[in-house]
């Protein structure tokens, strides 16, 4: 095992009843940084999971009848799911209603308690549900809450307090001293002129007017404050505090926690503050990147513009996501998403760029030499300069990379496929073939492609990781020594007999006024379906939205008749390239063929589905799903987080095209 080891973090999230993709955006970046540092040979830690506790977690479970654990539960297994779907590679999961967890946040707060760093007092002051965080008077934004600018409460009740007050200084001088502890420099100066030099007021840190927490094991009408129960998650799930504490002593403290700019300040005051007053290692840096935003500002589900990262997996594919979310945003700074800035983004850096490339390289390979080149080459004209970019470009991105400059190392690589696609316009391979003469030389620049393309191919895989092992096969190489990260630093690896294997391109290009409209139609739907507040006031709206759910889940005869059941018959089904739970099938509906795709491949294989008869939704809007056209949609029955699914069939025999009623 490596002797290097690496600790990342995403805080843990809060159980939204719908994640959009600028809550991706954290983990989505958080998985590329430790995909990276496996390939450089470290022993990495990756941990997420969600912060179940809380007051806000409680009223909303009271306004469903349900209780709280059964609420975060059934939200909880729909994170994990799109986490699984967007390949997030987490070595662990942490809840913070895991037992483990609850027992060592009792033992933190007794340990802190024991050595007079928590002392019983009354607190009485200003509280954002949302948010979870206590504010002064003079904190408040126009008497509301700073951070989401919704309203506060003011709350009088027995509680706890941490003494922060007590570490102002040595917080200070921590990040005077470390400048590399918050980065980007704009969160540091924020957390020292904002809260840090202003002066600091000790923490209440329990709460008596709600239950839904960890309770005060020495005083159990108090539950332990949530921001204080969910940073200590960072060590509870290497077992701190237990019988085996032998992944904290082995990854803490960690390299870096990646959190968005709105919790910087729980990660940078609060955490260091309660690490000291335990004798602990501090994290070696907070990184607080910027927010994915809309035109009309944050993603938000109560202004219905929440942006689902299901949908754009389902039709891009899971890389393209990856790709658009790393790439287009400094990382540290507000980006904006758009619809057409992702279709453009795809079509000009995947389709044109890399797609092309591989494409045009493997077409040439097995069109002038049947697939497989002689070993006779002749070296030339511009060359050198491809191989010593792409000598040079390994270094750069791990430069980049480990400054957490996402964005900046993909463009260095695609500064690489640049610079190989014009080697072809300068070399013109399709002149050499005119020429006999010529295929030594012609040998040696497809050569130089299909090289330049498995250096590319390496440097890719942290952010698009299942992209690589298509272009691999298409240039004939399998994952090992010609594949490893420090293989790309080296000219020449690709074996001199390696074969190509034409295949599917790779990212094909989009038709983007046809997308646009179609992705304006899904966003319309979801807007229909969430209801804009005509007060400001989070609770209000909360119960707007719940509302409407309700009202939904209630439809007429009549609105039950617009839908088209009908029986259709299996005629053929195979998987779709590049997407591991889509299935394209063939179904006889009547007199009709109509192709319908769905995500059942994690369930059924093609073979056993041919023959059945399910039911179909006939009349559904067309979509296109990695980049293949869908004519409705197939009914099926699944578990809570589709542990099982199983298809709905018909009973008996019945011709292909009858309507269910």
């Amino acid at each position: 095992m490596s002797s290097k080891t690496f600790y990342i973090t995403t805080p843990i999230y809060y159980p939204s009843d719908k994640l959009h993709i600028g809550h991706s955006y954290t983990t989505v970046a958080a998985d590329a940084m430790a995909r990276y540092k496996r390939l450089r040979g470290y022993d990495v830690m990756f941990l997420t999971g969600t912060d179940e506790h809380g007051q806000k977690i409680q009223r909303k479970a009271e306004a469903k009848g349900m209780t709280p654990k059964a609420y975060v539960d059934e939200i909880v297994a729909g994170i994990k799911e799109l986490w699984k779907l967007l390949d997030i590679s987490n070595d662990r999961f942490i809840r913070t209603t895991d037992k483990q967890h609850e027992e060592v946040v009792q033992k933190i707060f007794k340990k802190l308690y024991d050595s007079g760093d928590i002392y019983k007092s009354e607190y009485e002051g200003w509280y954002c549900t949302p948010c979870e965080a206590f504010w002064t008077e003079r904190q408040l934004k126009d008497g509301k809450c700073p951070d989401c600018e919704r309203e506060v409460e003011l709350t009088k009740e027995e509680s706890y307090f941490f003494r922060l007050s007590k570490y102002q200084d040595k917080l200070i001088k921590l990040i005077e001293e470390n400048p590399e502890f918050i980065q980007p420099v704009s969160r540091q100066n924020e957390m020292l002129n904002n809260f840090l030099r202003p002066g600091l007021e000790d923490l209440c840190v329990s709460r008596t007017t709600f239950n839904w927490g960890i309770p005060v094991n020495f005083d159990d009408k108090h539950v332990v404050y949530v921001w204080v129960d969910a940073l200590s998650n960072y060590i509870t799930a290497l077992g701190y505090l237990t019988d085996d504490d032998s992944d904290y002593k082995k990854y803490w403290p960690a390299d870096v926690h990646l959190v968005g700019k709105e919790i910087v300040r729980f990660h940078t005051i609060i955490w260091p503050a309660m690490l000291m007053a335990l004798g602990e290692p501090l994290p070696k840096q907070v990184f607080g990147h910027g927010w994915l935003l809309l035109e009309g500002g944050k993603m938000s589900k109560s202004k219905g513009n929440v942006v689902d990262p299901v949908i754009l997996v389902n039709k891009y594919g899971v890389d393209a996501i990856r790709y658009f979310l790393l790439r287009e945003v400094p990382f540290g700074a507000d980006g904006i998403f758009s619809n057409e800035a992702l279709i453009n983004r795809i079509n000009a850096d995947l389709a044109n760029d890399l797609g092309n490339l591989v494409s045009r390289t493997v077409a040439m390979i097995d069109k002038y030499f049947g697939g497989q080149l002689p070993e006779n080459r002749q070296a030339g004209d511009y060359d050198e300069d491809l191989k010593n970019l792409a000598a040079s470009t390994t270094a750069k991105v791990e430069e980049l990379m480990d400054k957490l400059q996402f964005s900046s190392a993909l463009t260095e690589i695609w500064k690489l496929v640049s610079r190989t696609n014009k080697y072809i316009d300068e070399t013109m391979p399709w002149a050499l073939a005119k020429d006999e003469a010529q295929k030594p030389r012609l040998a040696a620049v497809l050569y130089n492609l299909a090289e330049s393309i498995r250096i590319i191919s390496i440097l890719i895989q942290p952010f698009m990781p299942n992209t690589s092992p298509v272009i691999w096969q298409q240039i004939g190489i399998e994952k090992g020594m010609e594949t490893e990260w420090e293989s790309s630093k080296i000219w020449g690896k690709l074996k001199a007999n390696f074969k190509v294997n034409k295949g599917e391109i790779i990212f094909p290009r989009i038709d983007v006024k046809k997308e646009l409209e179609e992705l304006e139609t899904i966003q319309q739907q979801v807007q229909k379906q969430t209801v804009k507040p005509e007060d400001k006031t989070a609770a209000k709206a909360e119960k707007k939205v719940a509302d409407v759910k309700e009202e939904q889940q209630l439809i007429s005869i009549d609105d039950f008749a617009k839908l088209d059941l009908r029986v259709a018959k299996v005629i053929s089904a195979e998987k779709i390239k590049g997407a591991d739970k889509l299935l394209k099938l063939q179904l006889q509906v009547g007199n009709e063929t109509r192709q319908v795709v769905s995500g059942i491949a994690k369930y059924y294989t093609p073979e056993e589905l041919v023959g059945k008869n399910l039911i179909v939704i006939a009349n559904l809007q067309p979509v296109k799903l990695r980049g293949v056209e869908s004519h409705g949609m197939i009914l099926a029955a699944s578990t809570p987080g589709d542990e099982k699914l199983v298809l709905a069939t018909v009973d008996g025999d019945i011709d292909s095209g009858s309507k269910v009623r």
